[in-house]
């Protein structure tokens, strides 16, 4: 302040200052303004566009014509520890484990399961599934036959096609005559697809499968039109020798030993599991469960599920011809035909469109909807809930497509009662 008081131009320049405070503090004002915008503008300039903007497909592309940056040089390799599966030595390792060690310096152990499963939660876990001795016999060829084997099947299948209809001619020609029955399986809802009272089956799904091919052939295929349920841990099966015994439901289910077992010698002796889920389509709950436990009844390492091709006997050895192809189920399910063969016929049909639901519309001779009721006025062959609710929660219910159904369950009726004539014809009866 000395220096500008002995300074004459700077004590006149200091006097006049000190009364300019509007100049003063219009001046600090505008010099923050060049500040702060100044220096913005020069941090635009600075930063760079991006390279690369995306797009709306997720895709990026060169935000200018600019030509692409130089591909960044490579960086050298980087050595990777390997790793060793080796069984573990531990005693308290759970079995089927291995542990995975590092051939670095400093290995680190973990243990993780040799194979993983993708199934959904049930109460029944795997490991209360009770081993079943494995009593099929195996043969270096699918379709080898012993004698023993061709009288046993050839005593048990006689009956299904009466005297006198021979093997040849047309199928609508000849006359049959057998048992149906649903599995009456432990867990799960065998009765899933039909009504009840008590253990006395009195429609449903299967009821009405046999009443209209009794219809429709004229009394040619002679089946009691109300199926019974024969419980697969009794010895039934074997004295009233079903060509099929079909098999339904919503649920996860677990067979015991003795159903296991007794569904083995069944097959041996000709006949065959029919499954239908109620829940249209793969990896549901009745699904994941009826492959799974059909695989103890065969237990084959070499059979496996396989889709029945178009040209199999059942699409062209048919009662209705004009079948030529898997019809669709509930909601246009159309899953192939699948099948678990032994001695090169079909042991365990699997039919995964939910044709059961289907056939709870019962169709009358003019293949039109059913509309009998009993004594008390109900429906005797139409489930009302799912033919109300054919547009909304059951759709592709239609008389045309509920018709072609029967064709087809006709279709396979007749395979099965038939599929063993020519291998054991002239042992026996036939």
């Amino acid at each position: 302040m000395a220096a500008i008081t002995q300074n004459p131009t700077l004590r006149d320049f200091w006097f006049r200052l000190s009364k300019s405070q509007f100049f003063v503090g219009s001046l600090l004002f505008h010099l923050l303004l060049v500040i702060f915008f100044g220096g913005k503008a020069i941090f635009d300039n600075i930063t760079q566009d991006p390279d690369m903007i995306a797009t709306e497909a997720g895709q990026f592309v060169s935000s200018d014509n600019s030509p692409a940056a130089p591909a960044p040089p490579a960086q050298p390799q980087q050595s990777k520890p390997q790793f060793n599966v080796t069984p573990t030595q531990s005693a308290s390792a759970p079995a089927g484990l291995t542990a995975i060690t590092s051939s670095t310096s400093s290995p680190t152990s973990f243990s993780m399961p040799t194979t993983m499963t993708m199934a959904p939660s049930r109460s029944n876990t795997l490991s209360t599934i009770e081993s079943v001795p494995v009593t099929m016999p195996t043969t270096s060829s699918s379709t080898a036959l012993s004698k023993e084997s061709k009288a046993a099947i050839a005593g048990f299948t006689s009956g299904w096609a009466q005297p006198g209809g021979g093997g040849g001619g047309s199928l609508k020609s000849r006359k049959f005559k057998f048992t149906a029955y649903i599995a009456k399986y432990s867990g799960g809802d065998w009765a899933a697809t039909v009504s009840k009272t008590g253990e006395k089956i009195i429609g449903g799904s299967l009821p009405n499968l046999l009443y209209v091919m009794k219809t429709q052939s004229q009394d040619k295929i002679e089946a009691t039109a109300e199926a019974e349920a024969i419980d697969l841990a009794s010895d039934k099966m074997f004295a009233v020798k079903p060509p099929f015994i079909f098999f339904t439901g919503h649920r996860d289910f677990v067979l015991t030993p003795k159903e296991v077992e007794n569904l083995q010698r069944y097959i041996r002796l000709g006949g065959c599991v029919w499954g239908d889920s109620s829940l249209p389509g793969q990896r549901s709950r009745f699904d994941i469960a009826f492959r799974r436990e059909m695989k103890r009844v065969i237990p084959d390492l070499d059979k496996q599920f396989e889709p029945l091709p178009l040209d199999h006997d059942l699409f062209t050895k048919t009662y209705y011809k004009e079948i030529v192809n898997v019809p669709p189920g509930i909601n246009g399910y159309r899953e192939p035909v699948y099948a678990l063969k032994y001695n090169g016929e079909v042991a365990v049909l699997y039919t995964a469109n939910d044709y059961g639901d289907m056939w709870q519309i019962g169709l009358d001779a003019r293949w039109q909807v059913d509309m009998r009721t009993d004594k008390n006025g109900r429906l005797i062959a139409l489930n009302s809930a799912i033919w109300d609710n054919r547009e909304n929660y059951f759709r592709g219910v239609t008389p045309e497509k509920v018709a072609d159904t029967f064709r087809f369950g006709t279709n396979v009726v007749i395979h099965l009662l038939t599929r063993w004539e020519d291998k054991v014809r002239g042992v026996g009866t036939l």
